[in-house]
């Protein structure tokens, strides 16, 4: 069965890819913006802390580049970057559908609960400069899981021979 002139795999794959860039982001999106109002605050009460700060907004936005990679391999790997679809069956599409679910998931989950964690070591930092490295410490302690997510998505994917 085809839809647009794409079988069902193709389309699931593609799927796949625009879910794990898509959940990923904004994930990400919420925790550098979580962080970002806090680095506001604290930058007006503690100007000179600022470029400490920034260390820490950035952190929560890896899960979104995270999940940007995953979908690129995917479109990579069925040739749709390249303008040559491949075949791709009902089976396959579910797989790859499927292996994007950790680093969506995760990385979702992960980007909100790092923003989170970055926020709380913004206020630390604000009160206590040379307490950054502590902070920063706590914050890519959650960054481990999404690390593992990615790893898991990327197993996956490249386990599905098109």
């Amino acid at each position: 069965m085809e839809i647009l002139g794409m079988s069902i795999g193709q389309i699931l794959a593609l799927f796949g890819a625009a879910l794990s860039v898509a959940v990923a982001g904004m994930g990400s999106a919420k925790g550098v913006g979580l962080a970002g109002q806090t680095s506001a605050g604290v930058s007006t009460e503690n100007p000179e802390v600022n470029s400490k700060l920034m260390v820490l907004q950035i952190l929560p936005g890896t899960q979104g580049i995270y999940g940007f990679l995953i979908g690129v391999i995917i479109l990579v790997n069925t040739g749709a970057l390249g303008g040559d679809l491949k075949a791709v069956d009902l089976y396959q599409g579910l797989m790859l559908l499927a292996a994007v679910i950790p680093v969506a998931l995760v990385g979702f989950l992960s980007a909100v609960h790092q923003g989170k964690v970055a926020a709380a070591g913004m206020l630390m930092v604000g009160q206590h400069p040379d307490m950054s490295g502590k902070a920063i410490t706590m914050t890519v302690m959650v960054e481990t899981y999404a690390v593992l997510a990615l790893l898991a998505s990327f197993l996956m994917v490249n386990a599905v021979k098109l």
